[in-house]
């Protein structure tokens, strides 16, 4: 895989370079869906397309969660709406660190659909304005479509119900009040899944909101050589996955259901307080 981050200044380069990247505005906010698209719409990366959260890097909730994985048939129509082709490079952006949809959308183009060349703007649109980066309306159907059928690795995921059966360490990667239990702001359930320790996802980022140093990050992950990352709905787990590759170490898998799955059948063991 290759290396999961750019900097702005690289993205300025590579943007006038003979093969720019396909640039695909991630920003989201949770307690608003529509507020996404209108981000990008008023100001954003030129020549960006927008990647929303609710509509093309999940399911509609229901018994899966929350954040739901697309199915792969609607993935696909999404790549190809956009123009995303495994030939260009593809960077993705929010503006959050890439704690929201920017991490998310990583995960599915690269370790699930498997794209070659995916990367996220480190520092996110701020750090594209702080170095004198341009922004500008959006622009509905500024790229052409493409025909990619990508080959899904499924493998990079696991379900609710291999969940405690599957190998190495569960991640929690929630705060650690919600982790005890302490607070629950989203579920109406409180706690973990028991055996899982808490790293959350916001321990990699350093003040500047760029991602720690890789062996800084290498230094503070859990050491596993199995693992499986759970977060609050699949989104901010990923961003957990990342930091694994940016530290050069194997990759988590994903449990995309997260605890926002993992409560809505009772019977499911719940944990709370430390680890």
């Amino acid at each position: 895989m290759n290396q999961p981050l750019i900097a702005a200044r690289e993205l300025d380069e590579a943007l006038g370079g003979p093969c720019p990247p396909r640039l695909l505005d991630c920003r989201a906010r949770l307690d608003d869906p529509g507020a996404g698209h209108e981000l990008w719409w008023k100001a954003s990366l030129p020549g960006s397309r927008h990647l929303d959260l609710d509509r093309d890097l999940a399911a509609p909730p229901g018994e899966g969660g929350r954040h739901p994985l697309p199915g792969q048939a609607a993935f696909t129509a999404t790549l190809q709406r956009l123009g995303v082709t495994p030939e260009v490079p593809v960077v993705v952006y929010d503006d959050k660190g890439g704690q929201l949809a920017a991490a998310r959308a990583w995960w599915m183009l690269a370790c699930w659909a498997g794209h070659p060349d995916v990367r996220v703007l480190d520092g996110g649109i701020q750090a594209w304005q702080t170095q004198g980066g341009e922004l500008r309306e959006g622009e509905e159907g500024a790229a052409g479509a493409s025909d990619w059928r990508p080959t899904y690795h499924d493998d990079a995921w696991v379900a609710a119900d291999a969940l405690l059966s599957a190998g190495g360490v569960k991640i929690d990667a929630r705060s650690r009040e919600r982790f005890r239990g302490e607070v629950e702001p989203v579920d109406p359930v409180a706690g973990h899944i028991p055996g899982a320790v808490c790293h959350p996802g916001a321990d990699h980022l350093g003040e500047d909101g760029r991602f720690k140093s890789p062996q800084d990050l290498a230094a503070a992950l859990p050491q596993a050589d199995e693992a499986v990352v759970y977060c609050g709905s699949g989104v901010t787990a990923c961003h957990t996955i990342l930091a694994y590759a940016i530290a050069g170490r194997p990759l988590p898998r994903l449990y995309p259901g997260s605890w926002s799955e993992w409560i809505r059948d009772p019977a499911r063991p719940i944990a709370t307080g430390e680890r």
